[in-house]
């Protein structure tokens, strides 16, 4: 959701995790739809060091020692619920708060 609502804006963004599920959630899907924001054919992505060398500026949400460190990089954590296993209004939510949040970084 993070990728997509930057991207709605205008910036350049991966989205990667430290144990992504094998397809984005369908409350996910459903939620974005809902902005406007069709995520068909997104496959969720392991996260990689390149991925961090990339980044100008890297979002964490709790992966800690998982995710990998580059020195110089701008490291931004966000405590968010996972949306999995959560039904529409919490993803709602979540999706919400993301926007926020989302914004603030542009």
């Amino acid at each position: 959701m993070a990728q997509a609502l930057y991207e709605r804006h205008g910036g350049f963004a991966r989205s990667a995790g430290t144990q992504p599920a094998e397809q984005v959630h369908p409350e996910v899907v459903e939620a974005m739809r809902e902005l406007g924001v069709e995520l068909d054919g997104r496959r969720p992505q392991a996260l990689a060091r390149e991925d961090v060398e990339w980044a100008d500026t890297v979002v964490t949400m709790g992966c800690g020692d998982q995710c990998p460190y580059v020195p110089g990089k701008r490291y931004v954590d966000w405590e968010l619920d996972d949306p999995s296993d959560k039904g529409l209004a919490e993803v709602r939510a979540i999706r919400d708060e993301i926007a926020r949040r989302v914004s603030s970084l542009r």
